[in-house]
């Protein structure tokens, strides 16, 4: 009984390799190829932007609270208790909320990237997949470095025929 499913699982096995040898497979390294879209060229240099000004307001609220936290300071011996303990409460209040802000930002930003990112990822993913089908291929790898998809890119590379398609 062993032996008749140890030859079973061989025949399997041996068809599953025979199956994949007919495949025709490709790899593209889809990040190279989103980067060098120049509509991602263009979304990056709109979240750049983006991410300054909200880096300098960011920059400009906090210089203010050491300003007012330096004053405060200087002025702590000349006021009474009730007022340095109702200016260090106002001090804690706009420190929280530069925090708020900074991550209110952080979390526009992201969404923006993914809004922005979005029909770029997806005119890539429809041109790899036109190019792939047109050239008979049935499997396409993502060869992005660290992508932890492809060890060894020997076979086809899919770049030149996508940048074709997309024009770039």
């Amino acid at each position: 009984m062993k032996k008749v499913l140890v030859a079973i699982a061989l025949v399997i096995g041996m068809t599953g390799v025979m199956q994949a040898q007919d495949s025709k497979v490709a790899h593209i390294n889809t990040q190279a190829l989103v980067e060098a879209m120049p509509s991602y060229v263009a979304a990056n240099a709109e979240l750049e932007k983006a991410q300054k000004s909200y880096q300098a307001q960011l920059t400009e609220m906090k210089t203010e609270l050491q300003k007012t936290s330096e004053r405060y300071g200087r002025e702590v011996n000349t006021q009474t208790d009730e007022t340095n303990i109702s200016r260090q409460k106002e001090v804690q209040e706009t420190l929280q909320q530069i925090n708020a802000y900074e991550q209110g930002a952080y979390q526009k930003l992201r969404e923006q990237e993914q809004e922005l990112l979005k029909p770029i990822l997806e005119k890539a993913r429809v041109a790899i997949q036109k190019v792939g089908r047109a050239k008979g291929y049935q499997y396409i790898l993502d060869s992005t470095p660290g992508a932890g998809g492809v060890i060894m890119a020997d076979g086809y590379d899919l770049m030149p025929d996508v940048k074709a398609d997309l024009g770039i």
